[in-house]
């Protein structure tokens, strides 16, 4: 669930899922966040970029963790076929995160007026 702190942007990660993602939470100042769009369909090239490490993924089931790509990192958290928002940053460890879209998650950034 995302949840903004002190100026930063940061996506709480459940006990299992920083597990299988191999890493905590991460968190990005929230002034480096630049768009977010929805995507209905998260197993599409348009999605995901790169290749997975560390992390844990089984296609159309799960992707838990960090996309390598040449243009640098994802962060990725997808279940099943499931609704995700495509966060892009400019600048940050990460590239974009792809998050679940939950009600909660869309709310969030409602309040602070990036995604509508």
């Amino acid at each position: 669930m995302l949840k903004i702190q002190e100026g930063r942007l940061r996506y709480q990660l459940t006990p299992l899922e920083a597990l299988g993602a191999f890493h905590s939470s991460p968190s990005v100042a929230l002034s480096d966040l630049v768009s977010v769009s929805k995507e209905d369909n998260p197993w599409t090239s348009r999605v995901l970029r790169g290749i997975r490490a560390p992390g844990t993924g089984f296609p159309y089931l799960i992707m838990l963790g960090t996309m390598r790509h040449r243009r640098g990192k994802d962060f990725c958290v997808i279940s099943k076929k499931n609704p995700v928002l495509v966060l892009e940053f400019a600048k940050g460890p990460w590239s974009r995160w792809v998050i679940p879209a939950s009600e909660a998650n869309e709310k969030l950034l409602a309040e602070v007026q990036i995604f509508a």
